[in-house]
């Protein structure tokens, strides 16, 4: 990988932007029904790979979807974008492969993430959300000092059900607070 390609990186990972050519590796994960248990999207076909790798290798400026590298392997996708221009609000999220679960890959792509949020989209305060059963996301949340803020009934429609999220987010000021394990 040429360093021009990587647009941030962290203890564990890299983040870079994706590319046409890493459709095999990003349909991997996506058209697995583990990993997307959570999601409102997927398991992935083809075609919706291809849809998602023709927007996410676009350009955009309010948004950086990016692919997650550990060991110059792609093992996830990670993004954050702006929600609202005028108060510099914007909301982070990633997925990971299955057999990258647990080994701090996560913490450290969304750690990365919401610096970029903030050096790059100039975000002032950064949220995400996770479903409510999703404890391993909520975890990584509070581990990069987002702090929990409610309950949201209903957020997602999962695969026909609607689903309740976590709602975290924190302040680019406030000092990363991580929470004990």
């Amino acid at each position: 990988m040429k360093r021009s390609d990587i647009l941030a990186s962290g203890e564990k990972v890299v983040l870079r932007r994706f590319r046409p050519e890493d459709h095999d590796d990003v349909h991997a994960f996506a058209s697995d029904p583990d990993v997307c248990r959570f999601m409102s999207w997927g398991p992935n076909s083809q075609a919706d790979t291809r849809d998602f790798l023709a927007q996410a290798v676009t350009v955009r400026p309010n948004r950086l979807d990016l692919a997650i590298l550990a060991d110059q392997r792609l093992i996830g996708s990670a993004s954050v974008w702006t929600t609202d221009i005028e108060h510099r609000t914007g909301e982070l999220g990633y997925t990971l492969r299955a057999d990258a679960w647990g080994q701090g890959h996560g913490t450290d792509a969304a750690r990365v993430l919401f610096r970029l949020g903030a050096e790059h989209l100039r975000l002032e305060r950064i949220a995400a959300t996770c479903d409510v059963d999703n404890l391993a996301s909520a975890r990584v949340l509070g581990k990069i000092g987002m702090s929990f803020e409610g309950i949201l009934r209903g957020y997602r429609l999962v695969r026909g059900e609607r689903r309740d999220h976590l709602a975290f987010a924190r302040l680019i000021e406030s000092p990363p607070i991580e929470l004990e394990r």
